[in-house]
């Protein structure tokens, strides 16, 4: 295997340390001052730390460390290994970090601590680790029944908050779910970015001037798959070949690849999916022009 180039050991790593100071700003600043909650790990350990006194800092390292071990090997010893350095380093953090507590309006509180959380969290999952356990258990657990990651995920969360419900009392519950919502999002902000990409399927009987379009005009690279177009309900067994254009772009460029493609076929069949991640091959970084 080929080993891992330095700059990118050192850019990993600032990231996570990063995520870990969000992370720490945001559980002492915001949340645990005003006895909010976020979902996950997280969650489970504030709810601890509210309902027993618990320190804070021993609570979330220890609360991780099973779900750690378990990573090691649903995932891989690396990962498991960054991981638990992340999460004693947030232990750390929340030790002996004085964070001042920045305001007691719960709108405030529960967006802006969502805010923070997600950019640690984000920050943390670009570096290559986690700083909430919560996703290896709904890997492994998902493993086991027949119920997806993502509604393992929403089951555990759905306990915390009607726990804290009952102990803690409605309006924070609702609050903390709001800390929730905006802490996901933020996430998913951090880590896809704003050009997160899109791609783009184009069946049409004009594929060739299109395929010219995206590539002289968008500057776009394209994947070709031969298939077929026809199989109507009245002439099914009338069909021709055609060729089935792919393409990547970012999400501030699929208007501009709908009207180009309509303009040379206005029956062309348009489908779009999200991507997550892309690299490599032709992308453009930024959108220069529109």
């Amino acid at each position: 295997m080929k080993s891992i180039p330095f700059s990118h050991t050192v850019r990993d790593t600032l990231s996570t340390i990063a995520g870990i100071l969000f992370c720490g700003f945001a559980l002492k600043s915001f949340l645990i001052p005003n006895q909010f909650f976020d979902g996950g790990v997280t969650g489970i350990s504030l709810l601890i730390h509210e309902l027993y006194h618990v320190n804070i800092a021993y609570v979330i390292v220890l609360a991780n460390l099973p779900l750690i071990i378990m990573g090691a090997y649903q995932v891989n010893r690396t990962f498991a290994l960054r991981t638990l350095a992340a999460v004693i380093g947030l232990g750390l953090c929340l030790a002996f970090i004085n964070y001042p507590p920045v305001t007691s309006d719960k709108l405030l509180v529960s967006i802006f601590g969502g805010v923070f959380m997600g950019i640690g969290v984000g920050l943390a999952i670009r570096g290559g680790c986690a700083l909430d356990g919560i996703e290896v258990l709904a890997l492994y657990t998902n493993r086991r029944i027949s119920f997806t990651i993502s509604e393992i995920i929403l089951g555990i969360n759905i306990i915390i908050f009607l726990i804290a419900a009952i102990e803690l009392g409605l309006p924070t519950a609702l609050y903390s779910i709001l800390t929730y919502y905006t802490a996901s999002k933020t996430i998913s902000f951090v880590i896809e970015g704003l050009e997160e990409y899109t791609g783009v399927t184009i069946i049409s009987g004009e594929s060739q001037p299109i395929k010219e379009k995206l590539v002289m005009e968008l500057g776009r690279g394209i994947t070709i798959y031969k298939g077929e177009r026809g199989f109507l309900k009245n002439s099914f067994d009338i069909s021709q070949d055609c060729d089935i254009v792919f393409t990547v772009v970012t999400r501030l460029e699929v208007r501009r690849l709908r009207n180009m493609v309509h303009a040379i076929d206005p029956k062309a069949f348009i489908f779009t999916s999200t991507i997550k991640e892309a690299a490599g091959g032709v992308l453009k970084r930024r959108v220069r022009e529109h």
